[in-house]
């Protein structure tokens, strides 16, 4: 059984901008769980609607202020929404505009691939206002939504739905949050370069996405600036522009496990997986192999969203997601919808490079003030980026 539930709303405490910010990161990603998801889709409509709740009428927010009207909604990927991830910082964002504006929006977790048609087309029966889609394997469903209902504004999370590829968004009433990792990933990978005794680092991915390639083609890039720069020779294994290492899907499951074990086994001291809770899979790994090997997360600063594995984190390679959906949900309730992608940079605060945290010692003043250097070099065109974002 799928369970359309409204969320409870947590206190908002997301700023509306986003700054800048490439070493301290002010903003505290909130981490509320979801609560009353689970059980499988069931494409049935009447099963659906059975199963599902109307959005409640009555001012939510405890602020005394009238509720809107406006039904925003928004569908998980198999990740969940308690993914620590890309998910939950969505839903994050998704819950503060809610408060914001008085409503308990409607939420659905796909917990497998084959539930994402359903789900969407479930919402759409909701008589939602805006349904917001998290990751690029929902592109297709929202893209078919989208075609049959185009009084329905929708939001793709990390993917234009560029399904024809020619380069723009195939459906008028459906918006991309896009998110130019490559940008701050190049940051990381230079510190991780800085780092390294063993002139070897490492990355791998869940699958070959863009949305995935973009942080390691980013990473590559900053090791290679950093070997320009400084005469070295610091290597990239699991990913070099064209062949790499991946595990097939985005779970904290035994082949993340094997595919973090196999770069570890190659030398690397820095390690950076890509595709939400895998990462996880190569805490595992790490403390299994007793050797000092710093991690890097990515989307959320993972030092704040999972404490577990705080430790062993470098830094992380972060997506402002809930700023972006807090505000395109905001501006859609105000009749303010523009299906424009948004792209987040550097130079917008849409991507960011989180604090150091532990390892701030082991990142010396003079690689912190060269990558303030780097970061502003990127933002004037000074040191381009390659990425499928770019230009």
């Amino acid at each position: 059984m799928c369970i359309f539930a409204p969320h409870p709303v947590g206190a908002s405490d997301v700023p509306l901008s986003l700054r800048v910010s490439l070493f301290m990161e002010d903003s505290v990603i909130r981490t509320t769980r979801k609560a009353g998801l689970a059980g499988l889709a069931i494409v049935s409509s009447a099963i659906l609607l059975a199963g599902c709740g109307a959005a409640p009428e009555e001012d939510t927010a405890g602020g005394g202020e009238e509720a809107s009207d406006f039904l925003p909604c928004m569908v998980s990927d198999f990740g969940g929404f308690d993914d620590k991830s890309f998910n939950e910082i969505s839903y994050n964002g998704l819950m503060a505009a809610g408060e914001e504006l008085g409503v308990e929006p409607l939420t659905v977790q796909s917990e497998d691939e084959s539930e994402y048609e359903g789900n969407v087309s479930g919402l759409v029966d909701q008589g939602c206002d805006l349904i917001l889609t998290v990751g690029f394997a929902l592109a297709q469903a929202t893209n078919d939504a989208a075609a049959a209902n185009p009084e329905i504004h929708f939001v793709s999370i990390d993917d234009p739905v560029d399904l024809d590829g020619d380069g723009d968004t195939d459906q008028p009433n459906v918006k991309g949050l896009l998110y130019d990792t490559a940008q701050s990933a190049f940051l990381a990978g230079y510190a991780a370069a800085s780092i390294s005794e063993s002139d070897k680092v490492g990355t791998f991915g869940g699958a070959a996405y863009p949305t995935v390639t973009v942080f390691m083609d980013g990473f590559r890039q900053g090791v290679e600036y950093w070997n320009e720069q400084k005469g070295e020779d610091v290597q990239v294994i699991g990913w070099d522009g064209e062949d790499g290492v991946f595990t097939g899907n985005f779970k904290a499951e035994p082949a993340a496990v094997n595919a973090a074990q196999g770069i570890i086994d190659q030398g690397v001291d820095v390690i950076l997986p890509v595709g939400g809770p895998i990462y996880q899979s190569a805490a595992s790994a790490i403390r299994d192999s007793g050797r000092d090997i710093a991690l890097v997360g990515t989307d959320a600063d993972v030092y704040e969203s999972d404490p577990s594995v705080a430790d062993l984190l470098l830094t992380s390679i972060r997506k402002g997601m809930d700023v972006s959906v807090e505000e395109t949900v905001l501006a859609a309730a105000a009749g303010d919808f523009d299906a424009a992608p948004y792209v987040g940079t550097l130079e917008n605060g849409g991507v960011s490079l989180a604090s150091f945290h532990d390892y701030e010692d082991r990142v010396s003043d003079d690689v912190k003030a060269e990558l303030e250097e780097i970061t502003a070099g990127i933002i004037d065109g000074s040191i381009t980026v390659d990425s499928y974002l770019a230009g």
